[in-house]
């Protein structure tokens, strides 16, 4: 029932900044839990954070808290993912996902969009 799409991703250098959109259609943006994941070739999908419904209310992974920031804009059904002081590991295609409050799994997934963090 929703359709995601991420923008933004791009080559940048460690220390730098880089911010991810997350476009959203279908149906009520505002009611789905969105969340951000990230993965390498080869390597199984993680766990980025994720911003509740009405976008009060963040969590994130131990290996990105101080440095994301994830924030929506219901009016313009997106998310974001503010990525400050980059690092090399960071380096990842970055997926957007959505899903409703009292569900386990996330229901839909974006395309992806790569984002390379050089040294």
């Amino acid at each position: 029932q929703v359709q995601l799409v991420e923008s933004g991703g791009g080559l940048v250098q460690a220390g730098h900044s880089l911010r991810l959109s997350c476009a959203a259609s279908g149906s009520t943006f505002s009611s789905y839990t969105m969340g951000w994941f990230r993965q390498t070739p080869g390597e199984e999908r993680d766990y980025v954070g994720r911003i509740n419904w009405s976008g009060g209310t963040t969590y994130y992974a131990d290996s990105v808290k101080g440095r994301f920031t994830i924030s929506r804009d219901n009016a313009k059904n997106t998310v974001y993912l503010q990525m400050n002081n980059l690092k090399p590991e960071d380096t990842a295609v970055y997926y957007c996902a959505a899903k409703l409050f009292d569900r386990a799994a996330y229901d839909y997934w974006g395309q992806g969009t790569q984002v390379t963090v050089s040294s």
